[in-house]
């Protein structure tokens, strides 16, 4: 964004996209591409490796054995499942979500020069606190993100397929993702633009905005720019969680899948 914390502005997002591409150029929609990368493989491994793991501790606990037998216990155990995960892959992983936000931000000033020198620079101006930067807000909103995101998922997709089992499971698991994902983005939104905002605080050596923490930062966003405010860039999520989402669950499915008939 071409704004600092401070003084967001209303913009579209063609009027922001066409900035983009005057100030930085086309390539500067995939600035920061590699940590995004980085961060996803693990991101997206150790979540879905976690909600499976937590979701048969549960059903053990619960004396739930299979889907279906109960369907709020099902729904319970996706859900508390979901937010465990979250919070592991969160906790886990929180430093290179920091670097890929502070790298993306950059502009015409290029103060990181990669993952590793951020991760440095970080360290070594912020301290290690400093790499985990609005997690608070992350583990608000990544907890019951994914808690939303496996549940809606989970829940669609065994709806969908007991009453059209013929249906391909890719494009079930496809179409199911992608409400996922709508579903997830709308509830905790809000807690992912603080989480933004604080991460962006300090970056480049930018003095502090926002100094009272978590809930310092939305109350400042709710004086200055209104509730509405809490939902600024939303449209641009959705445009973004829809396939990305739709498409992690049907490659999660699929992969699944072929490994399952490998064995």
């Amino acid at each position: 964004m071409h704004t600092n914390a401070a003084t967001f502005k209303k913009s579209s997002l063609c009027q922001e996209a066409s900035y983009i591409v005057r100030k930085e150029g086309f390539r500067a929609f995939w600035k920061g591409n590699l940590v995004t990368i980085a961060h996803r493989l693990p991101y997206s491994s150790i979540s879905f490796y976690a909600f499976e793991s937590y979701k048969n501790v549960w059903q053990l606990i619960l004396g739930v054995e299979s889907q279906g037998e109960n369907i709020s216990a099902d729904l319970c155990i996706r859900l508390v499942g979901g937010g465990f995960a979250g919070i592991t892959v969160a906790s886990l992983t929180y430093p290179l979500d920091l670097v890929r936000t502070r790298l993306a931000a950059q502009t015409n000033v290029i103060y990181y020069r990669g993952i590793w020198h951020a991760l440095q620079t970080i360290s070594r101006e912020e301290g290690i606190v400093g790499l985990y930067k609005g997690m608070g807000a992350t583990l608000l909103g990544v907890g019951p993100n994914l808690a939303i995101s496996f549940s809606v998922y989970d829940t669609v997709r065994s709806y969908w397929q007991s009453h059209r089992p013929d249906d391909s499971t890719v494009l079930v698991s496809l179409a199911c993702g992608s409400l996922s994902g709508v579903a997830s983005s709308t509830v905790t939104f809000p807690l992912d633009l603080v989480r933004r905002r604080m991460q962006l605080e300090v970056a480049g050596g930018r003095a502090r905005v926002y100094k009272t923490g978590l809930f310092g930062t939305l109350s400042h966003i709710i004086q200055t720019e209104g509730l509405r405010g809490l939902y600024r860039g939303i449209l641009p999520e959705y445009y973004k969680v829809v396939p990305s989402i739709g498409i992690v669950f049907m490659t999660y499915e699929k992969m699944k899948q072929l490994l399952s008939d490998i064995d």
